[in-house]
């Protein structure tokens, strides 16, 4: 009979393979460590636009030029579920293994369990530690204190906004606080019909998404570091209340899939003004929907809310891990380094991608303030991400994440369609997933 994947993981959580076997098994050598030479290189990854930037950065002499090695890449494309799915898999059937893995940052948690991160990728925590807090981003892909995985896009969320339309209703482009923004928001929603921002009803994975976007901002979180569950909490019931507030009012709009058909059409007609999403979503959301409106968006920070927080938070993302004990491993190390923790591999990673820098002291940079975006009016978008980055909230997480989202997702749905209170939809969600999670 053939595993499903829940079935592989579950079953190397039961009998230990996670720790044992995986510590056998996990990366086949093929002759002694290169230590200098030619280096070809195996990448996994789900999105193109990596494999192009790595794949090109291999050849770039401003970003390998001195190295001990040459490289060259291989990409093998999967989908996210699937990369980490493979590697645990060809891992314990002692078949090859990449020599890079992306690694999209809700699967990490599936590497949490079992001491799996720790048997299958290299301990990166020598790199990073010399750049302290100023290197972003490291805590999804921390287990017991130590980074396994350089994450590729701070993923920073701004308000995008239509600045004709706010000038033209009236809505100031620095309210201060997301209680005065919605007073604002459930007026225009009354007397025209368009809303300031968005929620998500259909999946599990987007709707908790969504919820923890605005929860990181606000100072909660999901997990702390330790990873033991903070869902429950003050903050968490606040950001709920006011999601559902927004909603109710129409200052909010509920939509099945910030990328598909019905935010196009809300964003088309002018029904959807403004909206709170990480950086690449000027990409893949706006520019690639609405084309035509170039120039008359523009993005800012986060109106704070009144009981505390930040004005920053962040959503999505992925990593690159070093699969360990292998031929190349010292030579992926060297070109993820060069790639990942260098201002040269960082610039160039921006404009192959406009993946946003993670070491903080770049965003003050010449390189990266000059910036100016035409899509937003030539705005200077460089002065809205250092603000935010200076700010950036800890986004800790969980082996049980999966588990937390299946059991989120539905109250936090009935909490937004106003059929339960949020305290009470939070507490139904916490008590599912402490059911299947034992402590």
């Amino acid at each position: 009979m053939e595993l499903n994947r829940r079935d592989m993981l579950r079953l190397l959580g039961a009998v230990g393979l996670g720790t044992g076997a995986l510590t056998a098994c996990s990366s086949p050598t093929q002759g002694p460590p290169l230590r200098s030479g030619h280096a070809a290189l195996s990448l996994w990854t789900h999105d193109p636009g990596y494999a192009t930037f790595f794949t090109e950065a291999a050849a770039d002499p401003a970003l390998v030029g001195g190295s001990e090695w040459t490289y060259s890449i291989e990409v093998t494309s999967l989908a996210p579920p699937d990369v980490v799915a493979r590697l645990v898999s060809q891992a314990v059937a002692q078949r090859p293994l990449p020599s890079l893995a992306g690694l999209e940052i809700g699967q990490f948690p599936r590497m949490m369990g079992s001491d799996i991160a720790a048997n299958l990728l290299y301990d990166l925590t020598p790199l990073t530690e010399p750049f302290g807090d100023r290197l972003l981003k490291t805590q999804p892909y921390t287990v017991d204190g130590r980074v396994y995985a350089l994450e590729s896009d701070n993923s920073v969320s701004v308000m995008y906004y239509r600045a004709d339309l706010f000038e033209e209703l009236g809505i100031p482009e620095d309210v201060e606080t997301w209680e005065e923004l919605l007073e604002i928001g459930a007026e225009v929603a009354a007397d025209t019909g368009q809303a300031i921002g968005m929620v998500s009803d259909a999946d599990n994975t987007a709707i908790v998404q969504g919820f923890t976007q605005m929860l990181l901002q606000r100072g909660g979180g999901l997990y702390d570091a330790d990873g033991e569950l903070t869902v429950l909490s003050e903050e968490s019931v606040e950001v709920l209340e006011l999601m559902a507030e927004g909603v109710r009012t129409g200052a909010f709009l509920s939509l099945a899939d910030p990328y598909g058909g019905a935010t196009a059409a809300a964003l088309k007609d002018s029904h959807l003004i403004a909206t709170v999403m990480p950086n690449w979503y000027k990409v893949y959301g706006l520019e690639a929907n609405v084309p035509d409106q170039a120039g008359l968006w523009r993005a800012r920070n986060l109106p704070r809310f009144a009981g505390g927080g930040s004005i920053s938070s962040t959503m999505g993302g992925t990593a690159f891990g070093v699969v360990g004990d292998q031929v190349f491993t010292d030579a992926a190390l060297d070109f993820l380094r060069r790639c990942y923790l260098t201002p040269e591999g960082q610039l160039a990673r921006y404009w192959a991608g406009a993946y946003l820098p993670t070491l903080a002291d770049l965003y003050e940079a010449p390189e990266f303030q000059e910036i100016t975006d035409p899509f937003l009016g030539g705005q200077r978008i460089f002065e809205v991400y250092a603000a935010a980055a200076e700010e950036l909230p800890a986004y800790y997480q969980g082996a049980g994440l999966p588990v937390l989202r299946d059991s989120l997702g539905g109250p936090i749905l009935r909490a937004l369609k106003g059929r339960t209170g949020a305290e009470a939809a939070l507490r139904e969600g916490v008590s599912a997933y402490e059911r299947q999670v034992p402590r």
